[in-house]
């Protein structure tokens, strides 16, 4: 992306962490990776010289540019009602019986999940409980008072707990930690920063959706399972955590989801990992 050797550091340590925050507060994967985008753009016109937090930078620009986008869209009057017209419109597809892809399934979740929250409260929580961004820094970001931004996170949380108790089962600091260098590792294919996250004991299995699917793919131990993870997941894939509060793990390529990927914890390291796949993503990209 740019000829800056600071600039290109930066895009592999943070480019990764930067889509998963902005897709949290958007739920639209391509809406995300344009978020991190224009952050790094406008970080490779910056003097870096002059930053002392480019993590930290980063957040605040890709928070405002979330919230930007989330003013934007309410200011184009895109509320619930709208969500309402595509349910009313799923409802009348074809055979019911036809199969469900991830796709359907997830956005179907997260655009539940997101109508709840003004663009504010949405930014504030997300900021704050999924990515424990202290609030006088998310102030910065919202442009309100320290109070008012944890007013914010405390109403959200309210409507997620209204709608469904596990929405509010957000993952400790040392598991979103974890999570976090999973998806890093996958993003830059390094097997070494992968295995680091990885139980000794860990196995994984990938089971692929549809009819005549093969039999599930088990690996067991660190540099088995790693390889393998990085055979799908490290090649221009997109990896962003669920929707909040679920523990699992989301993978796109061009933009469309072909995987849902389920971490298990133990000792703050991997020790499970459970892949469904959805085998015609690739045609349908």
């Amino acid at each position: 992306m740019t000829e800056s050797p600071s600039v290109e550091a930066a895009w592999r340590s943070h480019r990764p962490y930067l889509v998963n925050l902005a897709y949290q507060m958007l739920g639209d994967v391509g809406e995300a990776e344009d978020v991190a985008q224009e952050a790094f753009l406008r970080l490779s016109r910056t003097d870096l010289g002059g930053i002392d937090d480019v993590r930290g930078w980063l957040t605040v620009v890709a928070g405002r540019l979330c919230l930007d986008h989330l003013r934007s869209a309410r200011a184009r009057h895109e509320h619930p009602e709208d969500v309402e017209t595509h349910e009313a419109v799923a409802a009348t597809a074809p055979d019911p019986a036809d199969r469900v892809t991830l796709d359907d399934e997830v956005r179907e979740a997260m655009l539940d999940l997101l109508r709840r929250l003004s663009p504010g409260e949405r930014v504030s929580f997300v900021l704050h409980d999924v990515f424990q961004i202290p609030f006088d820094e998310i102030a910065t970001t919202v442009g309100r008072p320290v109070g008012t931004c944890r007013q914010l996170a405390r109403r959200a949380r309210g409507k997620f707990a209204a709608a469904s108790p596990r929405l509010v089962d957000v993952t400790d600091a040392q598991h979103q930690l974890v999570t976090e260098k999973f998806i890093t590792a996958c993003a830059n294919g390094d097997l070494d920063g992968l295995t680091a996250v990885l139980d000794p004991a860990v196995w994984g299995v990938g089971t692929v959706l549809g009819e005549d699917a093969p039999p599930p793919n088990i690996n067991h131990g660190p540099d088995e399972v790693a390889r393998n993870l990085l055979r799908y997941l490290g090649h221009g894939a997109t990896l962003v955590s669920g929707p909040v509060g679920e523990p699992v793990l989301l993978a796109f390529a061009e933009r469309r989801l072909f995987a849902v990927i389920v971490l298990t914890m133990r000792h703050n390291r991997v020790f499970k990992i459970e892949a469904s796949v959805d085998p015609t993503a690739a045609a349908r990209s």
